[in-house]
Parts: structure tokens; sequence; C-alpha cells
């Protein structure tokens, strides 16, 4: 299995240094990951604090003046997937990494694949205070902000607290939380209890990700 990462800028404007990775692997017998195995019943669970990335981005660059200690949650995912992996066995039913478009853009793309509705409870969502005050200046859902450092994963609800309890053994998956659940309806979309006991829409991402980063 191989997998890479490139650049596409305009003509002229690359004027900095762009890294690019490929990784090569091997896929695990006997190991089926995939949207279209998540079912109704399923725990969706998120292995951290969502949205550090991104706003860590916008303080570098400037655009906001904000006094934050917020750093990105860049980190290599393989020790929380391999957890995962060796806890859930077959109830694992598909993981991402949720970078661009955030963890909205991820529970989206998963729904529509497997024509399922997922709902997730919007106050079990792990937020540092500081990104959840940057994004509310600015107007931005946290939801869609990119992080480096983080998972999503679909588990059968018999496996889901065991699985949970196993990302917060891990210093990267410490703050990791069960959000949500999927249902058969509203097939193909994605739902959020708000913290007003009502429910919204969370819609694919529109347009470019804020702040671009690639």
């Amino acid at each position: 299995m191989v997998t890479g990462d490139t650049k596409v800028v305009q003509r002229g404007k690359a004027d900095g240094m762009y890294v690019t990775t490929t990784g090569i692997g091997l896929v695990r017998h006997g190991v089926a990951l995939a949207p279209e195995l998540v079912q109704p019943g399923d725990k969706v669970l998120v292995s951290g604090t969502v949205g550090d990335h991104g706003v860590a981005i916008m303080l570098a660059r400037g655009e906001l003046e904000l006094g934050a200690d917020i750093r990105s949650d860049t980190a290599s995912l393989w020790p929380l997937a391999e957890t995962l992996l060796e806890t859930c066995g077959e109830d694992l039913h598909c993981m991402r990494d949720a970078t661009r478009g955030g963890v909205a853009t991820v529970l989206n793309e998963i729904a529509l694949t497997s024509q399922l509705g997922v709902t997730i409870i919007e106050d079990r969502v792990p937020m540092r205070p500081e990104v959840m005050g940057a994004c509310e200046i600015l107007g931005i859902d946290p939801l869609y902000v990119a992080n480096e450092g983080k998972l999503v994963a679909f588990v059968a609800p018999q496996q889901a607290d065991e699985a949970l309890a196993a990302l917060r053994e891990h210093p990267i998956g410490v703050a990791a939380a069960i959000i949500g659940d999927v249902d058969s309806e509203p097939a193909g979309r994605v739902l959020g209890r708000t913290r007003f006991g009502g429910h919204r829409m969370i819609d694919m991402l529109v347009g470019d990700p804020l702040p671009r980063i690639c």
C-alpha cells in the first residue's frame, strides 16, 4: 500500500519550501475498514480536542490578535490506530483522520458513502476553550477546522467503551470521547444535537477551508 501527499500551487506562487511525503506499508491480514461497513447503532469516537491545528496556524500567521497558547496537534496517528485495531477487531468498522475540512467533513463523507445518518451531541465534542473562543470571534464552526493529529472512528456499540478507554491510555488520546452514533435516518446526512436541545444540519463544507493550509 502506497500513499502520497502533493501540493498544487498557482504558476509563480511556489516561492517557499513544500514538503511532500509518501508512506509504504503492509495491509494487515483480515482487517477490513470502510465507510460501507458502518452500521446503524455504531458509536462515533474522536481521539481528542478538535480544531487545534487550524487555529494554531491562524495565530502563527498573525491572522488573529490573540495571546492564547494554542499549539498544533500534529502527531502520528498509528499508535492510536493500532490500539483500536487490537482492541476492537472486527467491531472497528471505519477510521479516518480529520484533516482538511475537519470532523464535520469526515462525518459527511462517511454518511454519504454509507447512506446512513450520523448524529453527534455537540456538548460531547472535546474542544479547548481557546479554540472555541477564537472560532466564535471569526464566526467559524470548529467542527470544520483542520486537525493534524486526530482521528474519527466508527465502532460497534458493544465495543465502544473499551475502545474509548484504550484511546485514553495514550498521551495523544487522553481527551478522546464518544460524540455520537449512527442510525438509518436521515440517510446520508449529519445532525448535531445542540446545547439548547434542538438539532441542526451539519452540511458538507462549501468553499475553501479556513485557514487554507494546502
